[in-house]
């Protein structure tokens, strides 16, 4: 991070609930929405808008450890084989989404899950984490490299749904969350030259007319 990043900010006690599911039968899929509801997966990796994801989702509910993450970081990350993004669309409109990771161990963890604030409530969330679970079993058939245990492996999510889905608790953790108070600058490599890209690392609020 930057030099004098962590001025300003407070620390914030945060704990980490870890759901788990052990075999793909276990999945009891929420219904599907009314509409025009589409769950596409993001396979061009895209610093902006994966940091759009992020932001708009977790902007309220205070996520914060990825906001000091430079151009460079993000784009390493989407870039690791097996990590994928599926985002949720309705009538054409991003409305949230689910991160995918896959662990040496033949674990696949659901890294991050959630909606936009504004298309909560709907019924979107449960279908959409049951895509993003179903995705998360079938991920090695879409990534034959990637090495997993033989025989083995789960799907392993942070607590953001109920067990109803077919998931059990298998604990949880604390730490305390550094949470920023000041907008940093977000910079994007061009050829040739570095140039200067929209500070993102601390959205500005939307102004309602």
């Amino acid at each position: 991070m930057p030099d004098g990043f962590l001025t300003g900010m407070t620390n914030i006690a945060v704990t980490t609930w870890s759901l788990e599911q052990t075999d793909p039968s276990d999945l009891l899929p929420a219904a599907r929405p009314e509409g025009d509801v589409r769950i596409v997966r993001s396979e061009v990796p895209s610093p902006e808008f994966s940091r759009f994801l992020y932001t708009a989702v977790g902007g309220d509910i205070r996520w914060t450890d990825r906001l000091g993450w430079t151009y460079a970081r993000w784009e390493e990350h989407l870039r690791r084989p097996g990590v994928e993004t599926w985002v949720a669309y309705d009538r054409g409109t991003p409305a949230g989404y689910v991160e995918l990771t896959p662990g040496d161990d033949g674990v696949v963890e659901i890294e991050y899950f959630g909606l936009i604030p504004a298309f909560r409530g709907r019924g979107l969330g449960g279908h959409l984490l049951s895509c993003g679970t179903a995705r998360a079993w079938d991920l090695a058939d879409r990534w034959p490299d990637l090495s997993r245990r033989s025989g083995s492996g789960c799907t392993r999510a942070a607590r953001t749904a109920s067990s109803r889905w077919g998931t059990t608790s298998v604990g949880a953790s604390g730490c305390s969350t550094p949470r920023s108070t000041k907008n940093r600058t977000w910079r994007r490599p061009a050829p040739g030259r570095g140039r200067s890209r929209p500070d993102l690392r601390r959205p500005a609020p939307l102004r309602t007319m």
